[in-house]
């Protein structure tokens, strides 16, 4: 299944980025046809300072967020995506940080979000449970140019761990169940290898969030973690591990990135909007999942066909599926 999931990266790197690209000419075409034939930065921002301002009647739009990284960090890095997007889409918006993976799931349900950032697992799981969304944009990721990631397993330099078959009788940190690169990915080339991890692993271990599941590998409490290869970075930059006192002892196919989906119910306006608004985020906007990312790319459900087949192989759909 992890071949099937790489085979499909061609494909969808060419239609996304296809229309990536028309979608930031039709953007220009539009500045252009209004007769910015200069400065059309600066005119255009201009548009949208008076659009804020009389705009204030519009509805806040409420936007969720994964638990992937530490409260603070991503905290840290919403503040300048929230003033972003308020200029952009000329109205307020209020960001909320789920507890957990199961929490912004369950307010997806209950349509108490406008927007969310998901990983394709809890975009799937959402949809089994009655949530009215659909994945909008995703980022591509800055070290690889390409709208998808890897699921990896890391443990410290030292570690007389060399393969993923060396993790029987180890402490293992998954992120969550719900997770796809900090569970999923992983799960399916255990099970393909024979391995269960109740059964072959001295612990397993849901730390609840890749900072987690990583500060576990850092502290002594796990032999290895399962992240990806992006948060893997970024720890890099903020926390204990560096490619001196750890490695990589296993990498997953290509994975459909992290989508940021949309309420079935928001108006068609404020849909393109929210388009034009992700595609043509300038530099410095962190995605606040914890990619490094080099700006978004449009995605549509069936990009993530291939996560959802594999869940059925492990026996995860949800039995309350609707």
């Amino acid at each position: 299944m992890e071949e099937y999931v790489g085979t499909q990266q061609q494909a969808f790197r060419n239609r996304l980025l296809s229309k990536s690209r028309f979608l930031t000419l039709a953007v220009i075409f539009t500045l252009l046809g209004a007769g910015c034939t200069k400065n059309i930065f600066s005119k255009h921002q201009s548009i949208l300072n008076s659009a804020v301002s009389s705009n204030n009647h519009l509805s806040i739009l409420k936007i969720g967020v994964l638990p992937t990284q530490s409260r603070t960090e991503q905290e840290r890095m919403v503040k300048p995506l929230d003033d972003y997007l308020e200029k952009s889409l000329g109205r307020q918006v209020d960001f909320q940080i789920a507890n957990n993976y199961q929490e912004i799931v369950d307010w997806l349900v209950q349509g108490k979000l406008d927007i969310a950032y998901l990983g394709p697992v809890t975009y799937l799981e959402a949809i089994e449970k009655g949530a009215k969304v659909e994945p909008l944009v995703a980022p591509i990721d800055k070290h690889t140019g390409q709208p998808w990631y890897r699921s990896c397993i890391i443990v410290k330099a030292d570690s007389p761990i060399k393969t993923i078959k060396d993790l029987k009788g180890k402490r293992v940190a998954f992120v969550d169940k719900s997770s796809t690169s900090g569970y999923l990915m992983a799960a399916a080339t255990l099970k393909k290898l024979k391995i269960n991890p109740n059964r072959d692993f001295a612990q397993v271990i849901f730390a609840g969030s890749h900072s987690k599941s990583m500060g576990a590998l850092e502290n002594g409490i796990a032999d290895a973690s399962v992240t990806n290869i992006s948060s893997y970075l970024k720890r890099q930059k903020i926390g204990k591990l560096t490619h001196e006192n750890s490695r990589v002892i296993w990498k997953s196919a290509p994975i459909p990135h992290s989508p940021i989906v949309i309420s079935q119910k928001l108006s068609p306006e404020l849909i393109q909007q929210l388009k034009q608004a992700f595609i043509s985020s300038p530099d410095g906007i962190e995605d606040i999942v914890g990619t490094e990312s080099a700006g978004y790319t449009l995605v549509i459900a069936s990009d993530y066909a291939p996560i959802q087949e594999l869940r059925q192989e492990l026996n995860l759909i949800s039995t309350s599926a609707k």
